[in-house]
């Protein structure tokens, strides 16, 4: 359906006086002291309600271990793909200022070679 009649600015402006953000709400977890939100287990040590809900050191050691053996799987991989074009740390060589003029000018040159159209 189209509008038909214009809304002046005020009421479009009540009408987005509720779009506005609002602050997350935290509680104070009485386990370990994190914040986190209210009625949700706590993110740093899994308790909810007074009692673990969740074991996350157990989670956290085998998520590292998974995220370990996929790391050293894919660098097997890239190893027998392309074991000459193995990934080393290259040193920049820093630019003398020399060397830095002389690019400038040869730019310069460059530019001003270019033909010119004559006006016809």
């Amino acid at each position: 359906m189209v509008i038909r009649m214009r809304h002046t600015r005020s009421h479009t402006k009540n009408r987005r006086s509720h779009h506005a953000l609002k602050e997350a709400t935290l509680s104070k977890c009485p386990n370990c002291g994190e914040m986190h939100r209210p009625h949700h287990m706590c993110l740093n040590c899994g308790y909810y309600n007074g009692r673990q809900v969740m074991d996350l050191e157990t989670k956290r050691k085998e998520r590292e271990a998974r995220m370990e053996a996929r790391r050293e799987r894919i660098q097997s991989e890239m190893a027998e793909a392309a074991p000459e074009a193995t990934p080393e740390v290259m040193e920049e060589t820093p630019v003398t200022p020399e060397e830095d003029t002389s690019k400038k000018a040869t730019e310069e040159n460059t530019q001003d070679t270019k033909p010119e159209k004559k006006p016809e």
